[in-house]
């Protein structure tokens, strides 16, 4: 009996590996699948182990992958085999003392990635050589270095990354560097950009957060696009902030910058997904140009002076309220010893009247709890009804027109430095990164919907 090598059908398990083994066909098989359905073209891609047992997954000639239920498959045709190689090409960075040094910080995932066109393979870059082979645009922009401080997933990320993050920033900032870049998962990078905003102060140069929504094995992928953009934001842009930078509009005409505290995903997959939230990003990004939209940024100085605050206390939650919320919830928090609660209330700031127990024993428990709104638009208006009367008599706290993520980070770095419910407060509501408007401006909210005649027509000038 022949002995099977399970690296030929690697991450494969179950009825999708008994499929490929039955039909002779290990992974990197140039083929042709028939099913029920119609045939399929490509190349026999590996699975993670964790995946599902049931689909086999191919690399179509377009650049796209597709998974086929193993138990669909009637026949497969083999063309041939190309084996990956995972290595990109390095080129030495080439170093231009004309040009500004930018530092890259990789947090986790792939920065940037090439797509091994033979193969079909996506080989993930991150060193300057491989950077280089990948976007070889990036010379032309700077002098770029990178190190790569954690290799985790974005809902990985926590206290220790954060602080280990900002005191890097510290660190680079001290040496001169003339912008900062930090590779990024999307899906937490709002958050990471706020905790940023509050523990790094008064940076003389551009810190800007970047990621990727599709990879780039997808003719649609935004990742080099979006890298490029951030690297010209960081070598040349006079925003001294902390920042986001993905795409604006999905027809690749320009990125936005939005600010670390007025940022959030919003789309799950779309490549448009950050927007910024009761305000206007500050700038576009181009290619070769950064045009402001607003002018009350911070602005690039020519010191290494930087303040960094990297503390962080994880004993804080945030709660997002629902009809019919039971006690209980706000109850266990302060069982278990939480410092601090954000809600994310109901219209101006409202939460039911079952709760109101519950927030009395956080104020008798010292327990600070701070309202924001879960419309994500607008301010908490505590004052308009007797319920949210009632609940500022209960110690709950107006958190203005914070974010209740950024609201989140807020608390967790101000118990960090205090453990003074005053003093706690005055940090909260003392505005310091753009986390507290005076106002929303008028554009500051504009949600469009579609299938509208004057909307259609709006939108034809950006749908490519």
């Amino acid at each position: 009996m022949s002995t099977i090598n399970l690296e030929d059908y690697k991450g494969y398990r179950g009825v999708a590996l008994n499929t490929l083994q039955k039909f002779k066909t290990p992974i990197w098989s140039d083929v042709e699948i028939l099913t029920d359905e119609g045939s399929f073209k490509g190349l026999i891609l590996p699975r993670s182990e964790t995946a599902d047992e049931f689909h086999i997954v191919l690399k179509m000639p377009i650049g796209y992958n597709i998974g086929i239920a193993a138990e669909k498959i009637k026949d497969v045709k083999i063309f041939g085999r190309k084996e990956a190689h995972y290595k990109i090409p390095e080129k030495d960075f080439p170093y231009d003392p004309k040009k500004p040094n930018v530092k890259l910080l990789g947090t986790g995932g792939t920065i940037a990635s090439r797509l091994d066109y033979r193969t079909g393979a996506v080989i993930p870059a991150f060193s300057p050589g491989e950077l280089y082979g990948s976007v070889p645009e990036l010379a032309d922009i700077c002098n770029l270095d990178t190190e790569k401080l954690y290799g985790v997933f974005s809902e990985n990320m926590g206290p220790e990354q954060w602080i280990g993050l900002a005191e890097a920033i510290g660190r680079e900032i001290e040496k001169g560097v003339q912008g900062i870049v930090i590779g990024h998962g999307t899906d937490t990078m709002h958050h990471t950009a706020a905790i940023l905003s509050f523990m790094v102060q008064d940076s003389p140069v551009p810190i800007v957060m970047v990621g990727s929504q599709r990879s780039s094995d997808r003719p649609s992928s935004d990742a080099a696009l979006n890298l490029i953009h951030s690297v010209t934001t960081a070598a040349i842009s006079d925003i001294a902030e902390v920042m986001v930078c993905m795409f604006g509009p999905t027809s690749d005409m320009y990125g936005l910058l939005h600010r670390g505290t007025r940022v959030r995903k919003m789309h799950s997959s779309y490549r448009s997904t950050f927007r910024t939230i009761g305000d206007i990003p500050i700038a576009t990004v181009s290619r070769d140009k950064v045009t402001p939209i607003r002018d009350d940024y911070k602005r690039r100085r020519f010191d290494n002076d930087v303040k960094v605050n990297a503390v962080f206390d994880d004993r804080v939650a945030i709660v997002y309220y629902y009809p019919n919320m039971k006690p209980d919830m706000i109850d266990s928090l302060i069982d278990n010893g939480y410092k601090g609660i954000v809600i994310a209330g109901t219209g101006l700031g409202h939460v039911n009247k079952p709760l109101y127990p519950a927030l009395k024993r956080a104020k008798e428990k010292g327990v600070a709890v701070y309202m924001t709104v879960q419309t994500l638009w607008g301010y908490v208006q505590m004052y308009v009804y007797d319920t949210g009367r009632d609940m500022m008599e209960l110690g709950v706290i107006p958190a203005a027109n914070m974010l209740p993520e950024v609201a989140y980070m807020k608390l967790g770095w101000a118990f960090g430095q205090t453990n003074d419910l005053e003093k706690v407060k005055e940090i909260m509501l003392t505005p310091i990164a753009g986390e507290i408007t005076e106002r929303e401006p008028s554009n500051g909210y504009l949600i469009y919907q579609g299938g509208l005649p004057e909307v259609e027509e709006f939108i034809k000038q950006y749908r490519k």
